[in-house]
């Protein structure tokens, strides 16, 4: 078959060739965009008058008729024409005729190619934001019913201090804030229009590029046309913004995991989340968190694999940059069904409160309290520590906890002690306690619960 492009060629490459180099197994996803891209297009060469007004109208109807057939998946892509750009062209020189092939005046593959990535992401990266805001509203809804929820919490996976359960979410609300600002931030990038850059230099054609560009939504052009059609920067930071995502998911899912273990038993994942075994009857494994985790290293592949195919690429554009599609796709559909089990999980996560209250009454979470305790009687913060160092020693010998010391044994270690610290060493009292700007106190989480509902 004789290719669109083929007017300096004597030879014909061969079948597996032709497949090898082809793109239009996957880069048919970006048909509705290259349809958009088109009509743009072919609408601001009427306005140049580049075009007549009746060959506008004309390839318009044909890009309509292409955009409907589209839509009900009627369209069939044929690896000789190698890519989503060709095969549209050839099925609308089918559909209208010779003057079809005037779209094409005063653009490339190249501009065109990048025009349908950038109206690609635009979209995608809003739904992404969307489905981020809703893995927040699942954890605010959870948070708000555990304010004095109280849950070991953790350093170096070791017992450090008692907190507010919601306030350990809300750490992960404040990582998806980052998350969904960087998404919105990108749009800065994502949102300029390459088209009209040609090849790599511009055309001869006196288009306006302003007037496409306001056509398809853009805030503004690349200003120079050879980065235009070179510029990947877009995707990778959008890759590395799924990446930073997918990693904050990630570090959730493990802590799912691990609550929902024998071991812990802090949370119960709902059994729409969860699978069993096929040989052991009692198994209820954590399965969609454990793929989110796994999940994780194909979005980082495909970032490191789009820097990769980028890092030996001069100016302008090179077929190796062919590659650049793939991964872009494989991370969208990956993010989303990510965030979309992920908010399903949290939303329908069951809390053992009691095992968690039972946590913190069996552990020594609660001596810092005894060395604050300590310090703020006028105690060095050292000297307190040694103290309380050895108190834990002596509970440990025992097999009791501080709050089975008697009197006695802390008036030996200090004479600071009295009797109100079997107050002051009860988890729900420690944690009440630390009312400081972004602390765990009851007082400050209602405050940061009150502050996201006002931003959102």
């Amino acid at each position: 078959m004789k290719k669109l492009w083929g007017g300096r060629f004597v030879k014909s490459a061969e079948e597996w060739v032709d497949e090898f180099g082809a793109s239009i197994s996957f880069d048919q996803e970006l048909v509705k965009e290259d349809i958009e891209g088109s009509l743009a297009h072919v609408t601001m060469l009427g306005k140049c008058d580049i075009l007549s007004v009746e060959e506008v109208e004309k390839i318009k109807n044909g890009l309509s008729t292409l955009l409907e057939k589209a839509k009900k998946n009627e369209l069939q892509f044929s690896v000789a024409q190698e890519d989503i750009h060709l095969n549209l062209e050839k099925m609308l020189i089918d559909e209208i005729g010779p003057v079809g092939g005037k779209l094409h005046t005063g653009r490339s593959r190249n501009d065109q190619v990048a025009t349908d990535m950038h109206l690609y992401l635009r979209n995608q990266v809003d739904e992404i934001i969307g489905l981020v805001k809703e893995v927040q509203g699942a954890i605010v809804s959870q948070a708000e019913q555990h304010v004095e929820t109280i849950v070991p919490g953790y350093t170096h996976l070791q017992r450090a201090q008692p907190i507010s359960f919601a306030h350990h979410l809300l750490a992960y609300h404040s990582m998806f804030e980052r998350d969904a600002e960087r998404l919105s931030d990108s749009m800065k990038r994502i949102n300029l229009s390459p088209l009209g850059a040609g090849a790599l230099a511009g055309t001869t054609f006196a288009i306006d590029r302003h007037y496409s560009a306001e056509l398809l939504g853009f805030d503004g052009i690349y200003e120079n046309s050879i980065d235009a059609v070179s510029d990947r920067d877009f995707i990778v930071e959008f890759l590395s913004n799924c990446s930073l995502v997918m990693m904050h998911l990630s570090r959730f899912c493990e802590e799912l995991i691990l609550w929902s273990s024998q071991e812990f038993q802090f949370v119960e994942i709902d059994d729409a989340f969860a699978t069993g075994s096929s040989i052991m009857p009692q198994k209820k494994n954590p399965d969609m968190a454990e793929l989110i985790r796994g999940k994780t290293g194909r979005v980082y592949g495909n970032l490191f694999g789009l820097l990769t195919v980028l890092k030996g690429t001069p100016l302008a554009y090179n077929k190796d940059m062919q590659e650049d599609k793939e991964g872009m796709f494989d991370t969208v559909q990956t993010i989303k069904g990510s965030l979309k089990i992920f908010a399903g999980m949290i939303s329908t996560l069951k809390v053992k409160t009691e095992v968690m209250a039972e946590a913190v009454k069996k552990d020594f979470s609660n001596a810092t309290e005894l060395a604050d305790y300590l310090a703020s009687k006028g105690l060095p913060f050292r000297d307190a520590h040694e103290v309380v160092g050895k108190l834990v020693l002596t509970c440990i010998e025992r097999g009791i906890y501080l709050l089975d010391l008697s009197m006695e044994d802390y008036k030996e270690a200090s004479d600071l002690f009295s009797e109100d610290i079997y107050e002051v060493l009860l988890p729900t009292n420690a944690v009440g306690r630390r009312n400081s700007a972004g602390g765990t106190g009851f007082d400050q989480v209602r405050k940061a619960l009150a502050k996201i509902k006002e931003n959102n």
